[in-house]
């Protein structure tokens, strides 16, 4: 059990926290459509402490039980395969979600429908 404790603290937290970052990203972008400022900083203020309590309380101890119970059962059955295969899949899919927000921009995550509509000029 205490090697559940070390991969939370050193691989699942860092993981959920990246994706707390890009929900932020996701926040400034959506809060764009707010015209007034002060609006506009409450909006994300608002929004921001909605997601941190969302992935604190709840996606990184989901992740966390998921990873300690690959981890008890691929013990047993094949060694730390399942793990492995999990940590390496979450790892690829945080970075294919930091790849399409930073290089494509936000709106590459986003379906059609959450998308800003285009500011013509």
């Amino acid at each position: 059990m205490k090697n559940h404790g070390v991969m939370r603290n050193y691989y699942v937290l860092p993981c959920c926290l990246l994706l707390l970052n890009l929900c932020v990203e996701l926040v400034s972008y959506k809060a764009k459509v707010v015209g007034d400022p002060y609006v506009r900083v409450l909006v994300i203020m608002g929004m921001v402490l909605v997601g941190g309590s969302l992935v604190g309380f709840v996606v990184a101890p989901a992740i966390a039980a998921l990873v300690g119970t690959l981890h008890r059962s691929s013990r047993r059955s094949a060694g730390g395969l399942g793990e492995i295969l999990f940590l390496v899949v979450l790892g690829a899919a945080v970075f294919w979600l930091y790849y399409r927000v930073y290089i494509l921009g936000p709106a590459s995550v986003l379906p059609v429908e959450w998308q800003n509509p285009v500011i013509r000029r």
